[in-house]
């Protein structure tokens, strides 16, 4: 896949052949509040630029067809990409067939890319604390065909904790789905506390079996030249994160 500075490329263990990347709002053609590269249709954004993103993102990272862009509820379902039809329902996607592309949309959500470790296999979630507290990273990792300890994943930009402060609703939630997650928050102003959406992910991962866990770090509140954030500007774009199987014998995969 080319490098480019309009998306964020993982750092992480992928076998050979696995491309995944997370783009920025730079480099597209839409106008504010969505400047500039708003891949999300369901956004309010003008169709035709949004058309034009996908375009723009298929050329310039040589995508080899279309994204499976879902239909995200913040919920549980999981669908095989290479199965499943435009905008299907789900907020996680998982292929074992070369070529196809996983896609999720995100700004704030937490975006998390898995693969086999023999590559055999892919997958992206779509996590906010709903999608955590409700478990679709187990659905995810259990969704691919492969062990979980044969999996690895990588967390992609999200809200940093500094800028997620969450009610005490949200806390008990994510507390009675992992009873551990306590020490992912920190008290904010009042009752309420900052959550820390990868640090949640990873106890969430490692405890379904995975024993790898790359990436995280990126705040998309705050870098707000570089990131979409729904909790900063409410209306605003959507970033993407996609992975796929390319072939393992293609020069520099």
């Amino acid at each position: 896949m080319p490098a480019d500075p309009r998306w964020v490329a993982p750092a992480w263990a992928a076998p050979p052949g696995v491309r995944a990347l997370t783009t920025t709002r730079q480099g597209g053609t839409s106008a504010p509040p969505f400047d500039t590269l708003n891949l999300g249709m369901r956004t309010g954004d003008a169709p035709g630029a949004v058309a034009a993103n996908r375009r723009r993102l298929s050329d310039r990272a040589a995508l080899p067809g279309p994204p499976l862009w879902l239909r995200q509820v913040h919920g549980t379902g999981v669908v095989a990409a290479h199965r499943a039809g435009a905008d299907a329902v789900a907020d996680a996607a998982w292929t074992d067939r070369p070529g196809v592309v996983c896609a999720v949309l995100t700004a704030d959500c937490l975006p998390v890319v898995l693969a086999a470790r023999d590559g055999r296999a892919v997958g992206v979630a779509h996590a906010g604390w709903r999608g955590l507290a409700a478990g679709v990273l187990e659905a995810a990792v259990a969704a691919l065909p492969v062990p979980a300890p044969e999996a690895l994943a990588w967390l992609g930009p999200a809200i940093g904790p500094a800028a997620f402060e969450v009610g005490p609703e949200v806390a008990a939630a994510l507390i009675e789905a992992d009873p551990g997650a306590h020490a992912s928050l920190t008290p904010g102003r009042g009752d309420r506390c900052h959550a820390d959406l990868s640090a949640l992910a990873a106890r969430r991962l490692y405890a379904a079996g995975v024993a790898a866990v790359h990436g995280g770090g990126w705040c998309t509140y705050t870098e707000q030249a570089r990131f979409f954030s729904h909790r900063r500007d409410g209306d605003t774009g959507r970033m993407a994160t996609l992975v796929y199987r390319g072939e393992p014998s293609v020069p520099g995969s």
